[in-house]
């Protein structure tokens, strides 16, 4: 082959020599499993205030960054847990889905087979996922019943889910394949402090599996997806604009971790490292911390509430009180 360079007046003839077709093999395979907080009271609430962003472009924009991270690769695997208030379920891979990537061998056939064409051009098999996705959200909201005792979403759960969902993906794998999955959390109520022992556990869990956390917080300030980010090694964002939900998503948490390093992405917050009380549940600086289990309490207890664990309390010494010593009567002798 050759390519022949027109400089003005000069021309400059080149040879490239032939390059063999090499086949792509991807050894590596890449999960992302994606948190969504679906709490009713919370996007009750955004309903009640008028709000352009409801949940159904919240979850318009969780899949296509979801699609996007399949179409980087043909071995990329999804998976997508909504967090409720009341329970915790798989989005996909759902009931009517095997475990893994749209994209894997064998499994499309069905899929197709029930598929009648695609919609305004869209790839088939992503748009059977999306209904999937659909179906699911709206039986689980549909079966709703807000209770007033029950308004904080279960992100304990849905982590320990999805370390749970890696592990068993992890072990269906090959020998000659690597997994490399990573979590990201779309929070959109407030911390929850009962939750706090629970999600630090998790964190912890994480760290130990090389899983990073990322969290994108649509509201207020999440102290504990701080802590997980900055634990793991994952990335946190409060997105300024929630309409502009999907570029951000697309823009930071697209990337693989290797990538990331290469973009210029928003940088790195303070991470409020207060722990939250056992007794209270209150996000505290300076406590009391048992010996024994390591609960933290805001007040001094003598007995720990959590493992009844007895405490000598080291009292100041007591200084006994010197004995007087009594005194003679003086005897008065008359004067002569």
């Amino acid at each position: 082959m050759k390519i022949v360079v027109f400089r003005g007046r000069d021309t400059i003839s080149t040879s490239r020599p032939h390059i063999p077709f090499i086949p792509h093999t991807d050894e590596d395979i890449s999960l992302l499993v994606i948190v969504v907080d679906v709490n009713p009271v919370w996007w009750g609430q955004q309903i009640l205030k008028e709000s352009p962003f409801t949940l159904s472009k919240c979850m318009d924009a969780v899949l296509v960054m979801g699609n996007s991270h399949l179409v980087m690769s043909r071995s990329n695997r999804l998976a997508m847990i909504a967090s409720h208030s009341q329970e915790s379920r798989f989005l996909y891979p759902g009931k009517q889905w095997k475990p893994g990537s749209f994209m894997e061998n064998g499994e499309s056939s069905s899929a197709e087979s029930s598929w009648s064409g695609s919609k305004d051009g869209k790839y088939e098999l992503l748009a059977f996922g999306n209904d999937i996705v659909t179906e699911e959200i709206k039986d689980l909201m549909a079966k709703t019943e807000v209770r007033a005792h029950l308004t904080e979403t279960l992100l304990a759960g849905s982590l320990a889910k999805a370390l749970c969902y890696i592990h068993k993906v992890n072990k269906e794998l090959d020998a000659s394949h690597e997994l490399k999955s990573r979590i990201l959390v779309i929070q959109a109520a407030e911390d929850s402090a009962a939750q706090y022992m629970n999600v630090m556990n998790v964190i912890f869990a994480a760290q130990k599996q090389n899983i990073l956390i990322d969290a994108c917080v649509l509201d207020s300030e999440s102290g504990l997806l701080q802590q997980a980010a900055d634990i793991t090694g994952g990335l946190y964002l409060k997105i300024p604009q929630l309409l502009a939900l999907t570029q951000y998503l697309l823009w930071v948490f697209l990337p693989d971790p290797e990538q990331r390093s290469q973009l210029v992405l928003p940088p790195h917050v303070h991470v409020d490292y207060r722990a939250a009380c056992f007794c209270h549940r209150n996000m505290i600086e300076i406590g009391y911390v048992c010996s024994v289990c390591l609960s933290i309490f805001c007040n001094f207890s003598p007995i720990c509430t959590t493992c009844e664990t007895a405490f000598r309390i080291a009292l100041p010494p007591v200084l006994k009180a010197k004995k007087k010593k009594p005194r003679h009567p003086t005897l008065n002798y008359p004067a002569s």
